[in-house]
């Protein structure tokens, strides 16, 4: 006997599920086993397993900062905190010039620099550029580790600089500073350098050193970062798109930028290069190879990495921080909710279960119930090694908001199996066949039942952008399970009730299965044959009632027709009788 197409369906449906479930547990299986990061519990959030604290001070040269400077630096360093994950950091401000950054758990390195790099992005011509080296002019002995510069050489210009590029920056005294310049030494500032100056400093690895001219751009003429990789050569680097737009009388990034490109295309050796600079040292000083004026520019090269160019975009598109931060303090903080609080929310959570299960058991569906506790278990089943991946693949924790979001999901699945279920129940009364009613109520409920699932995700999705940190999990694990929920009745779900009503007990509409058609209130055993009306009382009546009303007019009359020739013939019969 063949095997029938929503049979086959089934199977394959329940297959490529099973399949499916054992990616994600094999995907996390490597972060834990060969990558060493990953977890097979899901990390906690600030609120339940408390992390560490980073105490930064602005460095303002006495000044005190404003409150507007102050909420750009938060929300600067949120967006940061935010790009590497789900994590629901907080950052909040102490006295006039403090940030206090609490991260959950103990952040890794690229954490720390993420969120303590003031990423001041500067772009300079480069004047002059040198190797390494340290060498000296005018030589004062053994006086001195490193011995400066000759007093009599000239620290003034021989002429007016006429712009950024011009070598009348540099004065005697500047080159030989820079010949004497040691890259690795402690006190070294660049970060601090004058914008209007021409500046000495180094590679960002130490493999060369420069004199380049003033500012002509900053961070803040950079409305856009991304990492990518070079088709050609397979290169990270970074694309960085300027500003277009010129305010209060002031040249556009774009137009600045182009400006810069148009000049240095004409210059040769190394006042053809210009210089990002980061933080005071140098990124990268690519050659001009031709005017750009499309408001574009890419940093490659200088031993750039795939982790390096990420955090490098970050920091560029998220902008830079008004003033610098200084880390004064670094501690490890406890939870401020705790453990009992995430025991509370997982007690609330399978109280929910537990009522969920009585009620489709007890009260509505009989057997049919077990379906909707087999697709829970499941669902909770793929969100928990979801959980798990997410953890170490994008810093997702969770935090007790998103625990209300998981309990919350349970009264949405519930919905969705009782718009299901129902569905089914409508089509057994109208007479047909459980084989019909599975495969015709799935056809109309699965309308209803995507659509408003769409609208669970989209609010998700907006609560997630607009919403303050703290509700970012609450959205996150809506829209999440609210995504495993339609996987789980698309691949489990529907093909379980394909399956089942080809068994005796469901399909043959035993008492106890739930899809018994006397139980409903069928009106008609099919689409042109009715049932007598029998005494019903409570639960049996209301179905009843609801099964009438789902009748035609012509059925309403086909069945009046019937009902008064069988009392035509019973009172013949009685007539003949006597």
């Amino acid at each position: 006997m063949a095997i029938s197409t929503p049979t086959r369906h089934a199977w394959r449906a329940l297959i490529g599920l099973l399949g499916l479930t054992l990616v994600l547990f094999g995907a996390n299986a490597a972060g834990v086993h060969v990558f060493k990061e990953g977890t097979w519990v899901p990390e906690l959030a600030l609120d339940l397993q408390g992390g560490t604290q980073i105490v930064m001070e602005a460095d303002t040269d006495g000044a005190t900062p404003t409150d507007e400077q102050m909420a750009q630096a938060v929300e600067i360093i949120r967006q940061r905190v935010d790009a590497s994950g789900v994590s629901e950091a907080q950052i909040t401000t102490q006295g006039s010039d403090n940030l206090v950054v609490a991260l959950p758990g103990n952040p890794d390195q690229a954490q720390r620099e993420r969120i303590e790099a003031s990423a001041q992005m500067q772009l300079r011509p480069v004047l002059y550029a040198s190797n390494p080296a340290t060498t000296f002019v005018g030589d004062d002995g053994e006086s001195t580790p490193y011995p400066t510069p000759d007093p009599t050489l000239a620290d003034e210009p021989t002429a007016e600089p006429t712009d950024p590029s011009d070598l009348n920056w540099v004065t005697d005294k500047m080159y030989a500073e820079m010949l004497a310049y040691n890259c690795e030494a402690e006190d070294n500032d660049p970060a601090h350098a004058p914008h209007d100056e021409p500046l000495i400093t180094c590679e960002a690895d130490g493999s060369a050193k420069y004199i380049l001219g003033p500012v002509e751009i900053d961070g803040s003429d950079i409305v856009d970062a991304q990492a990518g990789v070079n088709q050609d050569n397979g290169s990270w680097l970074v694309s960085i798109d300027f500003d277009k737009s010129a305010s209060d009388g002031e040249k556009s990034g774009a137009d600045k930028f182009a400006e810069i490109s148009q000049r240095l295309v004409n210059l040769t050796g190394v006042q053809n290069q210009f210089a990002f600079v980061l933080d005071g040292n140098v990124i990268s000083a690519p050659g001009m190879n031709q005017a750009i004026t499309g408001g574009s520019a890419q940093i490659s090269g200088g031993g750039i990495t795939e982790e390096s160019a990420k955090v490098l975009a970050d920091q560029l598109r998220f902008g830079a921080l008004p003033m610098t931060f200084n880390v004064i303090s670094s501690d490890t903080i406890s939870a401020t909710l705790g453990s009992q609080q995430l025991m509370i929310g997982l007690v609330a959570g399978l109280i929910g279960l537990v009522l969920v299960a009585a009620w489709v058991l007890l009260v509505s569906y009989r057997a049919l119930g077990f379906v909707i506790i087999a697709s829970l278990a499941v669902m909770a089943i793929l969100t928990f090694v979801m959980l798990c991946l997410l953890s170490w693949r994008i810093d997702y924790r969770l935090s007790l908001a998103g625990v209300a979001g998981l309990i919350v999901t349970i009264g949405f699945t519930a919905d969705s199996f009782i718009v299901y279920f129902e569905r089914i129940r409508d089509e057994l009364r109208d007479g047909k066949s459980p084989f019909a009613a599975v495969e015709d109520g799935w056809a109309r409920a699965k309308r209803t039942i995507f659509s408003a699932k769409s609208i669970n995700v989209l609010a998700a999705v907006v609560l997630y952008i607009m919403a303050d940190a703290t509700v970012k999990g609450f959205a996150f694990t809506l829209g999440l399970t609210t995504v495993i929920d339609i996987v789980i009745f698309v691949l489990f779900t529907h093909p379980v009730m394909q399956l089942l009503v080809r068994t005796r007990f469901f399909g043959g509409g035993h008492p106890l299965s739930g899809l018994d058609p006397s139980a409903l209130g069928a009106v008609h055993t099919s689409r042109t044959s009715f049932r007598s009306p029998t005494a019903a009382k409570g639960r049996a009546q209301r179905s009843r009632g609801e099964a009438e009303k789902r009748q035609t007019i012509a059925e309403r009359k086909l069945e009046e027709q019937r009902r008064a020739a069988a009392g035509d013939k019973q009172t013949s019969n009685a007539e003949g009788d006597h």
